[in-house]
């Protein structure tokens, strides 16, 4: 097993394969929409096929009805509740679930019941991180954001500003409560 090459805090990748591996904690990670994001793998290091992120976010989160029109996405509930619209279906999911989002498909969720849920998130092809470490800020410890985090009125400006140039289309309103 090769162990020597990982370093806490630092991307790993060998060189001669490719091949990149994070441990729980490793990587960059990044607060935005009151979450934390935690770079798995990114654009930079799939040559552009591949960003995977371990999300968490707390109950009540919800983005407007949008679009991606650079990536597919896709995603794995690993615990929590979440209500995703995509199209004109809702669908409730909860540990374990999983869903595919094709390219420019129109989908909203919202973060359900009392706990965060936490999920895999993978994008296809990689790159859509970086409109989150835009809009965000580097996360100073490995859990929710809370005053250290960014206000509402602070971070949604930079959603405007950042989304197009990442191919985000707000489409209409999300989930309501």
């Amino acid at each position: 097993m090769n162990r020597g090459r990982v370093m806490v805090g630092s991307p790993t990748a060998d060189d001669s394969t490719g091949v990149v591996v994070r441990r729980p904690g490793e990587g960059a990670a990044t607060w935005a929409m009151g979450s934390l994001f935690e770079h798995l793998v990114g654009a930079e290091e799939t040559d552009g096929l591949l960003g995977v992120s371990l999300v968490t976010q707390p109950p009540g989160i919800a983005t407007p009805l949008h679009r991606h029109t650079h990536e597919a996405e896709a995603f794995l509930v690993l615990e929590g509740h979440v209500s995703y619209r995509a199209g004109d279906e809702t669908y409730e999911l909860d540990d374990g679930c999983f869903i595919w989002l094709p390219r420019s498909v129109p989908h909203a969720f919202r973060i359900r019941g009392t706990s965060p849920a936490r999920f895999v998130a993978f994008t296809a092809p990689g790159g859509l991180m970086g409109l989150y470490d835009e809009v965000g800020i580097p996360a100073r410890e490995r859990r929710l954001p809370g005053a250290d985090g960014l206000a509402p009125e602070e971070e949604l400006p930079r959603w405007g500003e950042v989304g197009p140039r990442y191919g985000l289309e707000v489409v209409g309103p999300g989930i309501p409560e």
